[in-house]
């Protein structure tokens, strides 16, 4: 254990997001995703029976969003609906986003199969528990100054 670090973050974990630099993405994703095959031999690291939310949460403690992003977070939208339907999951997200200091309109809705091309670019997959559908996040570091 860690003084003032997330108890969920892992020592893996830990090691992955400090090895990241500026402008690498790190995906949040649900259970269900395909974490395995898109990550072709990029690290994937699993918290089960965690939320999205809940590791979303622990991962941004300790992750600076960058700030020459205009969109430094995206979730999956879900196929089919209306572009600014949020399921309570990614609302979370967004929400979590905004507490970091950012606004709801950094956040990134994308089209599920435009998702699987973005997490092609991510530098590490952290798969959760999270047993709803859609329930998938990006985020991009930013710079930590001295």
């Amino acid at each position: 254990m860690l003084k003032g670090i997330d108890p969920i973050l892992t020592p893996e974990l830990l090691m992955h997001l400090c090895a990241m630099g500026h402008g690498e993405w790190v995906a949040v994703v649900d259970a269900n995703f395909t974490a395995d095959f898109l990550a072709h031999g990029k690290p994937v690291v699993r918290l089960p029976g965690l939320s999205l939310a809940r590791v979303s949460q622990a991962v941004l403690s300790v992750f600076p969003l960058a700030a020459d992003v205009p969109q430094p977070a995206a979730y999956m939208q879900v196929c089919h609906s209306a572009d600014n339907h949020r399921t309570a999951a990614q609302q979370d997200v967004v929400s979590l986003v905004v507490q970091a200091g950012l606004s709801d309109a950094q956040v990134q809705a994308v089209e599920r199969y435009a998702f699987y091309e973005k997490i092609k670019g991510a530098s590490l997959i952290v798969q959760t528990g999270e047993g709803t559908a859609y329930g998938n996040a990006m985020f991009c570091k930013g710079v930590i100054l001295l």
